[in-house]
């Protein structure tokens, strides 16, 4: 009796465990690939929270301010493509492109999905996360070439 009640919860951990692998958003229900962005600002805070990191941008149109938070991939994987606690410190002055979200813009904030971040010295480092549908733009450097 005690191997079969093991083997049920086993069964229904793994269930759930895979269930919360598919719930993961892909790129296209929730960002808009005919939207690109390209934002100019300085980093007011960055948040290293799985499943994926969001870097807040806070930039000046017309002299009006605006806050866009941008998604990145995974802090691992933004870690394992240099970008550290470090490398986006607030202050920091970027140049972030990518693609809006879908819906209304900046309701009730600006959000964008990050493909790549551009710092004051030229470098520029590859944010996004591979395999969620983000359009092959050449920003990722696994991408196979065409």
């Amino acid at each position: 009796m005690k191997k079969l009640q093991k083997l049920i919860l086993l069964t229904v951990t793994s269930l759930l465990t895979s269930l919360s692998v598919y719930s993961h958003h892909a790129f296209t229900a929730e960002f808009d690939a005919n939207a690109p962005v390209n934002l100019t600002g300085k980093i007011v805070k960055v948040e290293w929270i799985n499943p994926h990191a969001w870097v807040h941008v806070e930039v000046i149109e017309d002299n009006k301010k605006t806050i866009w938070m941008v998604e990145g991939g995974t802090p691992n994987t933004l870690i394992r493509n240099g970008l550290t606690k470090q490398t986006l410190k607030p202050g920091t002055v970027i140049v972030v492109r990518g693609y809006q979200s879908k819906g209304k813009l900046c309701t009730p904030r600006c959000r964008a999905n990050g493909r790549d971040v551009t710092f004051p010295d030229g470098s520029k480092v590859f944010m996004g996360s591979s395999g969620t549908g983000a359009p092959r733009d050449g920003a990722d450097p696994r991408e196979p070439k065409r």
